[in-house]
């Protein structure tokens, strides 16, 4: 099969903090031939980075909890207890985000960093991905509030054991994608990563 993308028309359908953009398109089918014309709206807000610090020494998890406009109608709340992340900015490499979203959600220093995956996060109508990292960390004296006050943030870092937070993962209590594959990666590769950096 040949795969294509026939894109006939493109516009921009609104533009703020965001971006939506409206196409006109037609693919290619499996079958063979070509799609009907279809209309399908893009939103466009970059690409995002997140990390997850591991102290395999301590066998402790830094975690985030922050409001989300996007659980606003959820039954446990908006503010949802996550992974420092942060989006990547023109020239950026997703290893400097890590390095300075951990600086300023949680004031902490990482160390080794692993890459976990890079996946689309919602590809049925956005073009983010997100690349996903395991660092190492020490998370004694971590906590507080943080975050840039400019930017709107206003962050509590949790330090939790490695099985809080998952007993957390298995009751619901993190219920977002980004932690979700963070802390099941860190399962099934903590022991290695404990091993690798010394801890055990």
């Amino acid at each position: 099969m040949n795969k294509r993308v026939e894109i006939i028309e493109k516009t921009t359908a609104y533009k703020g903090f965001f971006r939506l953009d409206k196409y006109r398109l037609r693919h290619s089918l499996f079958a063979g031939g070509d799609s009907q014309v279809l209309v399908r709206e893009l939103f466009e807000r970059g690409h995002a980075v997140g990390v997850l610090p591991y102290d395999p020494v301590r066998d402790e998890v830094v975690l985030v909890e922050q409001f989300r406009i996007g659980a606003l109608e959820a039954p446990q709340g908006p503010w949802l207890l996550e992974i420092i992340a942060g989006m990547i900015e023109d020239g950026e490499l997703p290893e400097q985000v890590a390095h300075r979203e951990a600086a300023e959600e949680a004031g902490c220093k990482l160390e080794d960093l692993v890459p976990i995956a890079r996946y689309f996060s919602s590809p049925g109508g956005s073009s983010e991905q997100v690349s996903v990292f395991c660092a190492r960390a020490s998370s004694e004296g971590l906590g507080g509030i943080h975050g840039e006050p400019s930017e709107g943030e206003d962050i509590r870092v949790h330090v939790l054991s490695f099985d809080e937070a998952m007993a957390l993962l298995e009751s619901g209590g993190i219920n977002s994608a980004l932690p979700i594959i963070a802390l099941q990666w860190l399962a099934l590769n903590r022991e290695r990563l404990r091993a690798d950096w010394g801890a055990v």
